[in-house]
């Protein structure tokens, strides 16, 4: 699983192969080691880190619904800080790319995050840009193209990491996100964050999460996130990130051909751990079957 058929070049990094493993479903890697070797993996994105220790939110956090789940982490994690003089340094160990996933709820909280992460050894910078700008109301960064280019552009300034800019399919219009965050200077996009949804407990009557809302994730959204990543491969000229929903080799493979250089795989590991590498596996037989010298031959072939 380490041959030339996926062997991926993903901002300046070299990859074993497409297949990232998604923030905030594969823990900093060293979760999933006694079910196989990370190595295999092409990149593995760290759990959603924050400026400050966060214990996330209370109450129910994970709702399983037909065809997937809904989550209300809070992004639980030990903090930038922690991370640079510990799980960074695991995460290299794994013989893998190592992606950090960075939130924050205030331009100052990203910008001095990405500064931390500038002593880390890592290879890309993944922004959530998903997260609520406590400034602004609550509206998530993302939703919006103005503050989007700005999160962007400031992190961009810091930043010695090529920046890869996570998106949300909350926003009214992804494309347009896509651009403005391309325009502010990132090097490539990641999407789709989780989709917003709810769960309610009619024998309690009332909403299960604590924070009412919660994201949605698994195969159910992946024909969103398949339009979505389609759409924004055409709207912009930086390599793009898929995810959602992606269960299947076929489903990779899918992300591939609308435009995406690389995919996440996050819920499906929790319904089978070896999923993504028999995702790995399928898209090498694939590449065999078809005679493809890559599997960045297909690449937006839709």
């Amino acid at each position: 699983m380490g041959n030339d058929l996926l062997r991926t070049e993903f901002l300046g990094v070299q990859m074993k192969n497409p297949v990232i493993a998604a923030s905030g479903t594969f823990g900093f890697g060293r979760e999933y080691e006694e079910f196989f070797d990370p190595s295999i993996l092409g990149g593995v994105s760290s759990k959603g880190l924050t400026l400050e220790p966060s214990r996330g939110n209370r109450g129910i956090r994970v709702w399983e619904t037909p065809m997937g789940m809904l989550n209300s982490i809070g992004l639980e994690n030990p903090g930038v800080e922690h991370f640079r003089d510990h799980e960074a340094k695991n995460m290299r160990r794994l013989g893998c790319a190592v992606i950090a996933n960075l939130g924050g709820h205030s331009l100052e909280d990203y910008v001095r995050g990405a500064e931390i992460l500038n002593d880390c050894d890592i290879d890309i910078l993944e922004l959530n840009i998903s997260c609520p700008n406590v400034k602004s109301g609550g509206m998530a960064f993302g939703t919006d193209p103005v503050q989007a280019a700005d999160v962007t552009s400031r992190v961009k300034s810091v930043t010695r990491h090529p920046l890869m800019v996570k998106l949300t399919p909350n926003a009214g219009d992804i494309a347009l996100v896509a651009r403005a965050c391309e325009e502010a200077g990132a090097d490539g996009l990641s999407l789709i964050n989780t989709v917003l949804g709810m769960a309610i407990d009619v024998k309690a009557e009332r909403a299960v999460f604590d924070n009412v809302y919660a994201g949605l994730s698994g195969p159910a959204v992946m024909p969103i996130a398949l339009r979505m990543v389609h759409q924004v491969a055409k709207a912009v000229s930086i390599p793009v990130s898929g995810l959602g929903g992606i269960a299947t080799a076929e489903d990779a493979i899918a992300f591939i051909m609308a435009g995406a250089s690389t995919v996440q795989v996050g819920a499906s590991t929790f319904r089978d751990p070896m999923a993504m590498v028999k995702i790995i596996r399928g898209m090498e037989e694939y590449a065999v079957k078809k005679g493809l010298k890559n599997i960045q031959d297909i690449r937006g072939i839709v």
